[in-house]
């Protein structure tokens, strides 16, 4: 179960705004989307979340007010971030309410630019507290830390608390290291949409995506089908969303997918300070490019 339940497709959902408060109707909207998409698990309060410009308050409504519409349809991941005080992380872990979360998404502190040493020791202590499985997060773009390969495998196999990562470094070379060495019951996730194809072709199991809010069909059907063996269609559906994303980062993340998502009617692009909304210009390329895909996605299909 530990290896099947993460495995796949997750979406790491975005918050969505409306006069800077959370946009609870669109939400509901975005869930459903992703879920009748064929999404495999829900992911709220990441990154993408814009947890870190969420209020305690905001985070606890917006994952309550998840996992109520999601009604155990799939699993919840909650992320817990925005800390780099291990102690304080420990403690709040302590205090938190975990009902209806099957696991939690923790990334590695940003700011302090830990060692190796640090940031293992700053996991083992959450997992010493955590009552529920934990996905590492290595994002060294946000950190200013990378986590490397035998960093992540000895995590893995010090604690069973650990069942996967979620890697963002989109370096191949450091995710193929942690798949041949890692145990057989820690998966290797994507944290980069445009290299979780050639990631699970090494033997990667999944992705927490970015683009699966706007496309989770194609995104989930990819995945589902690379993991299946089936690299050509996979191939197919991943070059047909390969030149979406380069503009879905290009003022950073969720600026761009929350502009996606506008574009496609679920919300407004709205984002907290000190994010901006996407640009006039970059949206316009971005909305070129989606209809594009979807034309040529109807024309081969």
């Amino acid at each position: 179960m530990k290896m099947q339940q993460f495995s796949g497709t997750g979406v790491a959902l975005i918050t969505p705004f409306r006069d800077y408060k959370v946009d609870f109707d669109a939400l509901e909207r975005i869930i459903e989307h992703c879920i009748s998409g064929g999404v495999d698990y829900l992911v709220s309060l990441g990154t993408t979340g814009e947890a870190i410009t969420l209020t305690g308050a905001e985070c606890r409504e917006v994952l309550d007010f998840t996992i109520k519409v999601n009604a155990g349809r799939l699993p919840v991941v909650a992320g817990l971030f925005g800390r780099n005080n291990t102690s304080y992380l420990v403690e709040a872990t302590k205090s938190y309410n975990f009902e209806g979360i099957d696991a939690i998404l923790s990334s590695s502190p940003a700011y302090n630019k830990p060692t190796q040493e640090g940031i293992f020791q700053h996991y083992m202590a959450l997992a010493e507290v955590s009552p529920r499985p934990i996905i590492i997060y290595n994002v060294p773009g946000r950190t200013s830390s990378n986590m490397e390969a035998n960093t992540l495998v000895r995590l893995a196999k010090a604690s069973d608390k650990f069942i996967a990562v979620k890697e963002a470094s989109g370096n191949l070379v450091q995710g193929a290291k942690v798949i041949k060495h890692k145990p057989d019951d820690f998966m290797v996730l994507s944290g980069d949409d445009p290299t979780a194809l050639p990631l699970i072709s090494c033997g990667g199991e999944g992705v927490i995506s970015v683009i699966a809010n706007v496309f989770p069909a194609q995104f989930s059907d990819m995945i589902r089908s690379a993991m299946n063996g089936d690299f050509a269609t996979a191939s197919a559906l991943h070059l047909q969303m390969l030149d979406v994303h380069q503009w879905l980062y290009v003022e950073g993340n969720p600026t761009g997918i929350k502009a996606a998502m506008e574009i496609q009617g679920f919300c407004s692009r709205e984002t907290r300070l000190p994010l901006t909304p996407m640009s006039g210009p970059n949206y316009t390329r971005l909305k070129a490019e989606m209809q594009r895909m979807l034309v040529n996605t109807q024309a081969q299909g």
